[in-house]
């Protein structure tokens, strides 16, 4: 455990607005795209239930949302762009790195230069109709150290001409993150944090700077809302269901054994106080940090509520942190 449990279910961000701490992830509502033919988004999506779920979100108090220019080759941004517009009391963050064809659905590379840099987030503005962006991260996790010197530059440049408010990084790595820290307009580290993830190495790196540690994968990929058994298989077109080195909590379209056996480890615990697994896995990450900021991903209503809904019941109990530590340590 971490030395600074949090009860707090709000979370100040870097330009003093005070917001939930729950964000929603705009992966899913991309709808399917593709790097040949491996599936890189997560099926099928009907943008009606898309609009009405980031609707409903902002009616149950969400404030936060979290795209990326290569989701559904653009498709996200679209979406959410025509759900939210320019409205000044959402706070949008987008990802810029990976290049798709909104065409084919197809990914077409990686990139990094300024000039990339710069014609990504003209075609976020326009797709989010947005006048600037509120976090604009890089996307590429693994970018070599020394390099990114100069990506960071240039969105110190953005930020002084207006384009963006603030920066971050999308990235596992500490050391990455602590390269950037301290520039001025770096704000947030987004990285894989959830029950099974702990990630503490990059929430110490966090707190020590006063970031936002922004979560993804806090329900690990839908493993932790309990609603996979052994025997359901992820659809053709979803993420899951591909051959990826990183994909660690499904294989081939089903739930990967060990982790199916750490869930059943802990299940009963984050079902405390009445919460679902979901909510439960939601409340562990507020309960690790003051710093955390959850976004699972969502494509209904349904979903969208049901991670709303733990924000009223608010971080895990001490006891029950500790009882899940020794839990996942058994197993």
């Amino acid at each position: 455990m971490l030395t600074k449990p949090s009860n707090e279910t709000h979370l100040q961000l870097w330009d003093g607005r005070t917001i939930p701490r729950l964000g929603m992830g705009c992966w899913a509502i991309g709808g399917p795209f593709y790097a040949g033919d491996t599936p890189l988004g997560w099926g099928e999506v009907d943008d009606a239930e898309s609009i009405a779920a980031i609707h409903r979100a902002i009616e149950l108090g969400v404030r936060f949302f979290d795209t990326a220019s290569n989701y559904g080759a653009g498709h996200s941004e679209e979406v959410l762009g025509q759900a939210i517009g320019n409205r000044d009391d959402i706070v949008v963050a987008t990802k810029f790195g990976f290049a798709t064809d909104p065409a084919t659905k197809q990914a077409t590379g990686a990139f990094a230069e300024p000039a990339f840099i710069r014609d990504s987030v003209e075609t976020s503005l326009r797709w989010l109709r947005r006048e600037r962006l509120d976090l604009l991260q890089f996307h590429l996790n693994d970018f070599p150290l020394q390099q990114s010197d100069d990506v960071f530059e240039t969105l110190e440049s953005l930020r002084a001409e207006g384009k963006i408010d603030a920066f971050g990084w999308s990235t596992d790595f500490p050391d990455r993150a602590e390269r950037q820290a301290t520039r001025p307009g770096f704000v947030s580290v987004q990285h894989t944090m959830n029950v099974f993830e702990p990630a503490d190495e990059l929430v110490s790196t966090v707190e020590r700077h006063g970031l936002v540690s922004i979560n993804r994968g806090p329900l690990a990929m839908g493993l932790l809302s309990g609603k996979f058994t052994a025997q359901k298989t992820i659809g053709a077109k979803d993420v899951r269901a591909a051959a990826l080195d990183w994909m660690v909590y499904f294989k081939d379209g089903r739930i990967a054994p060990e982790f199916a056996a750490k869930l059943d480890a802990v299940r009963d615990l984050l079902m405390s106080d009445g919460r679902t697994p979901t909510q439960g896995a939601l409340a562990w990450l507020w309960a690790r940090s003051s710093r955390t900021l959850p976004i699972p991903g969502f494509r209904t209503v349904a979903q969208v509520e049901e991670n709303v809904g733990a924000l009223s019941k608010g971080p895990l109990a001490a006891e029950t942190m500790r009882e899940i530590d020794v839990a996942l340590a058994r197993g």
